[in-house]
């Protein structure tokens, strides 16, 4: 039976244990989107506490999609120098490192980015605040898109990190494709809930024939808008199996349009989704959502409900959380 610090190995990579350090932005980068001493730094420490994977904060993979002004970026090679100090600190503490790359879409700034905002269509979200009203991409625009995609995985990989994500959720641009809130194209990019979902796709094929087939790329899905009207668990698993079938390493489990940013709903709001989403895909399923206990994450494991525990908000509190966990759990 594993255990949250069994290891694990897949696709290549080896993790020491069960715990991951999710993506969460540290707002320290530069106005250029450089990494920055601090941003090492804040990585790193959780490194050396133990956390076998460290999944680094989102990187815009195109300035059209840059959420805020102290988000790093993958957009141009000017960032890999910076990236590759950023991966090698992860890697000497012993952590499997992976770069979290994204597109904002409508959750995108004119203010910050200088540039019209874009969406699957027309539609602003209701996360930022004074959002941009949105223009429908065009189809050259998603083929740009994909390619800033495509090119962003092959620097990761260049900067020497061990995999990369593809960030679909938290409404996102992938996850504001899959949503039929906010796609109400007529293309093949929109309509049912295959076409809908065409864009992942096309971006995680075009990810892994720049970047490399043995190079993992994972996939952070949001399974569910938890909003009327919006994407629901079945069609979401239906989605994430044709990742797994489209050469995903790993699915790393979300929820809500805009995020899970409901501090009322008590921990592990999202398990329920890895639960079911165990049953249709052979790949390791990654969740967080509000899991702060390590004996909670451990029977999370045991049970087969995930196979990786993400700490998000308790390792911000705690850099040295998973090197506490081990001592309770007695695996120090």
């Amino acid at each position: 039976m594993p255990t949250l610090f069994s290891p694990l190995s897949f696709a290549g990579l080896t993790l020491r244990n069960r715990v991951a350090m999710p993506p969460m932005w540290s707002g320290k980068a530069t106005a250029e989107g450089l990494v920055t001493p601090a941003i090492i730094e804040y990585h790193r420490v959780r490194a050396a506490a133990g956390t076998a994977l460290i999944i680094v904060e989102h990187a815009f993979v195109h300035l059209q999609g840059r959420h805020s002004s102290t988000q790093i970026g993958v957009h141009d090679d000017a960032c890999v120098e910076g990236l590759s100090k950023l991966a090698a600190a992860i890697r000497a503490e012993g952590s499997v490192a992976c770069l979290q790359i994204s597109h904002a879409g409508a959750r995108a700034s004119s203010r910050v980015t200088g540039l019209p905002v874009v969406a699957p269509s027309a539609v602003a979200t209701t996360r930022e605040a004074n959002p941009d009203a949105p223009a429908e991409m065009s189809r050259a625009g998603i083929d740009e898109a994909v390619d800033a995609f495509a090119g962003a995985a092959a620097r990761a990989r260049t900067a020497g990190f061990s995999a990369v994500e593809i960030h679909a959720a938290h409404g996102f641009l992938l996850s504001q494709f899959l949503s039929p809130l906010t796609n109400r194209r007529a293309d093949e990019y929109g309509g049912d809930h295959e076409r809908r979902s065409r864009l992942h796709l096309t971006v995680l094929a075009a990810a892994r024939q720049r970047a490399g087939k043995d190079f993992p790329v994972f996939v952070r899905l949001g399974m569910h808008d938890e909003r009327p009207g919006g994407l629901t668990l079945s069609p979401a698993c239906w989605t994430a199996s044709q990742l797994v079938a489209g050469g995903a390493a790993l699915i790393d489990v979300s929820g809500g349009l805009a995020g899970s940013d409901d501090p009322g709903r008590g921990p592990g709001y999202f398990v329920g989704y890895a639960e079911a989403l165990k049953g249709v895909v052979d790949v390791p399923v990654l969740v967080a959502g509000g899991i702060a206990d390590p004996r909670m994450a451990d029977l999370i494991v045991r049970s087969r409900r995930a196979d990786i525990v993400g700490i998000g908000r308790a390792m911000l509190e705690d850099p040295d959380w998973t090197r506490t966990a081990a001592a309770a759990l007695g695996q120090a």
